[in-house]
């Protein structure tokens, strides 16, 4: 006889990381545990891993640790959730800076520059939110969690139904192929 022990995963975390980089790394590892163990899709924790780890990067770079009592003095502040819409929100908190986090334009050969266009390019949207205590947070909407997919099937292509048969004449390559239908290959196989 086998027993089953349903175990219950956070929809949501949220830690304190040393401000330096050390902090990266070990916010990096929490995060892809606690995704793949809540059953996230690899696609989904791969691009929230990359997010947070650039976000934390460019707190422990750019702004100053929280000097707040819950997280303690040296830290900021990493939070994930599900929202409502099923969708992964990422958030990392600092002490604020001397300046906005904004994405910049590196020239070819520039070292840095980049994480807020790879944050850009990954997320659905993201945003700054400042406080009246001069905390800096930056909030990054990932996605749809529980997507079952990889980057093939991000990439969508031409609407069939619109597609005319008369087009598919047109393209190279495609001789002996006159009566099949798309599906047709496809139901051979079940």
């Amino acid at each position: 006889m086998a027993f089953v022990v349903a175990q219950e995963v956070p929809t949501s975390s949220c830690m304190a990381v040393p401000h330096g980089p050390a902090g990266v790394g070990e916010a990096r590892h929490r995060m892809r545990e606690q995704l793949s163990r809540s059953g996230v899709s690899a696609a989904v924790v791969d691009d929230a891993v990359l997010i947070l780890s650039e976000l934390v990067s460019n707190a422990c770079r750019h702004g100053r640790p929280l000097g707040h009592e819950r997280i303690g003095d040296g830290d900021i502040r990493a939070e994930w959730r599900v929202d409502k819409a099923g969708r992964l929100v990422v958030e990392v908190t600092d002490g604020g800076g001397p300046t906005r986090p904004i994405p910049a334009t590196p020239s070819v050969t520039a070292r840095g520059g980049r994480g807020l266009n790879i944050i850009s390019a990954l997320a659905q949207e993201w945003g700054v939110r400042d406080s009246a205590s001069g905390e800096v947070t930056v909030w990054v909407i990932v996605a749809a969690v529980y997507r079952r997919d990889d980057f093939a099937t991000r990439v969508t292509g031409p609407d069939t139904d619109e597609l005319e048969l008369d087009e598919l004449d047109e393209l190279e390559g495609l001789d002996g192929l006159d009566g099949l239908a798309f599906a047709d290959p496809f139901d051979e196989a079940s």
